[in-house]
């Protein structure tokens, strides 16, 4: 891996590090969200940018994680380091059993089996609702958010925790995807994305490949999804719903499918459109489609990746 790559993600980490201290309290939240949701992001493109699976039922592995996480603190007593690791795991067995119904399929049918799965998913969280709470959702106290690691005391009511939390975790992401595509599997990944029948060809297990891009987004959408809850004190039906699931593809649009920082730009950017958008009228979404418009237009593969395209052909 070159330096400047290193040095780039380096810099993007180190700005929204040193951002803490500049911007107000509510950029400050804002920004923990949206690095929160970037992880999200990030797992997603693995499956769509690199690997060319465009799936619409990703909001069931953010759930799974979003509820594994508020039921093991608010009903089963977990503290929240084992939530999260449950939450996780969670995510990794839903995501293997899914994917290996739903990679059977291919084209506009893996699209259609992953919406059929998530829009059940969501059903379920509605039906059993004297647990999840439905719409209403399940808010977690401050006292479920406590916990000790290694000897030290910690509270994600705290805005500078969770702000640093969201950031570790966010580096913890991007340093996984880019070793991923930068890997031996990586580079078979793309190759399916580019043909996967020559891929075959060559001898490798496309199936397999396939399948280990769907659990390691999925794994990346549960661990999104177990921070919001935990961090955010909130697990709702809405987080469930097919919206979830068109997010993290509009997000990796707009920054640029198969870059790394593409999903965070356009998670930020995305974002950060609404917050501007709402400020001054009630038709926020209307603004916001027109500059999707605009960008789609101006950078027909995302904002990286035009820029990849046209100047910057190093950027992974």
């Amino acid at each position: 891996m070159s330096v400047r790559i290193i040095l780039l993600h380096a810099g993007v980490i180190l700005a929204l590090f040193l951002m803490q201290f500049l911007a107000s309290d509510y950029v400050v939240l804002t920004f923990t969200r949206i690095m929160v949701l970037a992880i999200y992001a990030l797992g997603y493109n693995i499956l769509f940018g690199y690997t060319g699976l465009l799936s619409l039922g990703h909001a069931m592995f953010f759930a799974t994680g979003l509820y594994g996480a508020a039921l093991g603190v608010t009903r089963f007593g977990l503290g929240v380091p084992e939530a999260m690791l449950v939450a996780i795991g969670l995510g990794i067995i839903v995501s293997t059993v899914i994917g290996a119904v739903s990679l059977r399929a291919s084209g506009v049918a893996f699209m259609i089996v992953t919406l059929m799965f998530s829009q059940a998913a969501f059903l379920t969280v509605l039906y059993f609702g004297d647990y999840t709470r439905g719409d209403e959702g399940i808010v977690i106290s401050d006292e479920f958010r406590r916990f000790s690691l290694f000897g030290l005391e910690a509270d994600l009511a705290n805005p500078v925790l969770r702000y640093n939390l969201a950031l570790a975790f966010l580096a913890l992401a991007v340093a996984v995807t880019l070793a991923v595509i930068r890997s031996r599997a990586g580079h078979v990944l793309v190759a399916i994305r580019e043909n996967e029948s020559r891929t075959a060809m060559l001898g490798y297990d496309t199936a397999r490949y396939k399948l280990l891009a769907f659990v390691l987004s999925g794994a990346f959408a549960a661990f999104s999804g177990a921070s919001y809850a935990l961090m955010f004190a909130y697990a709702g039906s809405t987080l469930a719903s097919i919206q979830y699931s068109i997010h993290p593809l509009l997000w990796t649009l707009l920054g640029g499918a198969a870059t790394v920082l593409g999903p965070v730009l356009g998670t930020a950017l995305m974002f950060l459109l609404v917050d501007f958008a709402s400020g001054f009228t009630s038709a926020s979404l209307l603004v916001v489609g027109v500059a999707l418009i605009l960008l789609v237009l101006f950078f027909p593969k995302g904002i990286l990746g035009t820029l990849r395209q046209r100047y910057l052909p190093w950027l992974p």
